[in-house]
């Protein structure tokens, strides 16, 4: 009876799982997805706890040992997550989300070392689960915390070049190989100590061998990778709905990174082998002068225009500025302005971070396009304010020997008017200055996104918000 309640459970919840997918690959349906993926969990987790700490169903035959750990390790977890929940800003979630990556790359590494020490005699196809799952748990749990450190300003954004470093991947590779090989034909803790700590030292290595430019299609294959270990402790822990959750995740993340590098112009294959971030991140010294524009004459510009169109960045986000700019795109709306809103792949660090924001203002999504959409329509356009983006919006892209050269940009140099809204001329996180910023059509609004953007809206002409 326990069984047939424990599967039935794992069945609901890999449906759920399907259908938060599902629900959160468009914006209306993104709530409803969540929704099912939180269900999803917590039946999971229900009927985890009855497979582990009971033997029937009706509570006779409980473990209360297996109880009281489990209680413990889901309370203290459950404290933890909504703690980091409740704190973090959206500016902050691509390092949660990395962070989160290693959580599960550091499980799948405990687990591996469990199965086999619960059976270290097992069968040889078990014994290669199990050196699979740690391999792929060990590079995800230090490329993780790698690409944690990149994005939050504790490693350095630039990719670390040392010498013949694919050679070291490709023997890291091989050594992992024939450690797994050997410890299949004669099992020891030592072979598998071995293949983890290789393991480790490769996923520092291939995530800190990729520039700062590139480190969202890195999350998204941390992302994949995670997945994976998550399948392959399901396989070795013998439970359906952990391989069906991680296969899940595992073949989203890769399809999510396949499409981002497209977007990108970088190789798929290159990602997987940490093989790109060749160049270091200091692009060619950019010569000319600038100039400004205040808050008042950039309103004075809003009101002339026809057709506006903005691109976010992640310097929108630092500044919590979807809020003003939601304001601002009612007032030149009412003024009978065209405007819409033009959003990178990877703006904000993470992709659909900047459709998040634009939700969370109650921005509509008929008028928020993604890159491709919406290129075209530059030149057509009269007025194009880029707040707080700076690579995405770099003409360096286009130039050969830039560090991000064929990356894929928005052409807001093509408009009549840009105006920048940045704190300096600071190089983006790239480390790749921009030469949009001394182009002729171009002035700089300097400050904070959020308080400019204020200013602008007081500024505007009474029939503009009134």
């Amino acid at each position: 009876m326990l069984h047939n309640f424990v599967t039935a459970t794992y069945v609901v919840s890999g449906v759920l799982f399907i259908l938060a997918l599902q629900g959160l690959s468009k914006h209306e349906t993104a709530k409803r997805g969540n929704a099912f993926g939180v269900l999803g969990m917590i039946l999971a987790l229900v009927a985890t706890n009855f497979a582990m700490g009971w033997t029937d169903i009706s509570g006779d035959g409980a473990d209360l040992v297996a109880v009281l750990l489990l209680v413990v390790a889901v309370g203290l977890g459950g404290v933890i997550g909504v703690r980091k929940a409740l704190k973090v800003e959206m500016t902050g979630m691509p390092e949660l989300i990395a962070l989160l990556h290693s959580f599960v790359g550091a499980a799948a590494v405990l687990v591996g070392f469990n199965s086999y020490l619960d059976a270290p005699h097992a069968n040889s196809f078990h014994l290669t689960e199990v050196a699979l799952g740690i391999f792929i748990g060990a590079v995800t749990f230090t490329g993780s915390i790698v690409a944690w450190g990149k994005l939050n300003g504790k490693i350095a954004s630039k990719p670390l070049a040392l010498p013949g470093r694919n050679w070291l991947n490709l023997a890291a590779l091989v050594a992992i190989i024939v450690l797994t090989v050997v410890f299949v034909q004669a099992p020891s803790v030592l072979w598998l100590v071995l293949i983890t700590v290789i393991s480790l030292l490769l996923g520092i290595h291939l995530v800190a061998s990729i520039g700062g430019a590139d480190m969202p299609v890195v999350i998204s294959m941390l992302n994949s990778y995670s997945g994976w270990a998550a399948a392959f402790s399901g396989f070795m822990l013998n439970m359906n709905v952990l391989i069906i959750t991680g296969a899940l995740v595992g073949a989203s993340g890769a399809i999510l990174s396949y499409i981002m590098c497209k977007a990108m112009n970088r190789s798929f294959i290159s990602v997987i082998l940490g093989g790109f971030g060749d160049q270091a991140a200091v692009g060619p010294a950019v010569e000319g002068e600038h100039t400004e524009m205040s808050a008042q004459e950039v309103a004075e510009a809003l009101a002339e225009a026809k057709s506006v169109i903005i691109a976010p960045g992640y310097g929108m986000a630092v500044a919590q500025a979807q809020y003003p700019v939601a304001e601002l795109t009612k007032a030149m709306e009412a003024n009978g302005t065209q405007v819409r809103f033009a959003i990178h792949p990877v703006a904000g660090r993470l992709p659909g971070h900047m459709n998040v924001l634009l939700a969370e203002a109650h921005v509509p999504y008929d008028i928020v396009l993604e890159m491709d959409e919406i290129n075209d329509d530059f030149a057509d356009t009269d007025v194009v304010l880029v707040i707080g983006a700076n690579d995405t919006v770099n003409p360096a892209a286009t130039e050969p020997g830039s560090p991000i050269s064929g990356m894929p940009v928005l052409t807001v140099w093509d408009a009549r008017k840009v105006v920048v809204f940045k704190r300096s001329m600071s190089a983006g996180y790239a480390g790749v200055q921009n030469p949009l910023f001394f182009r002729e059509n171009t002035s700089m609004c300097f400050g904070d996104a959020k308080a400019t953007v204020q200013a602008i809206l007081a500024a505007m002409p009474q029939k503009a918000i009134g």
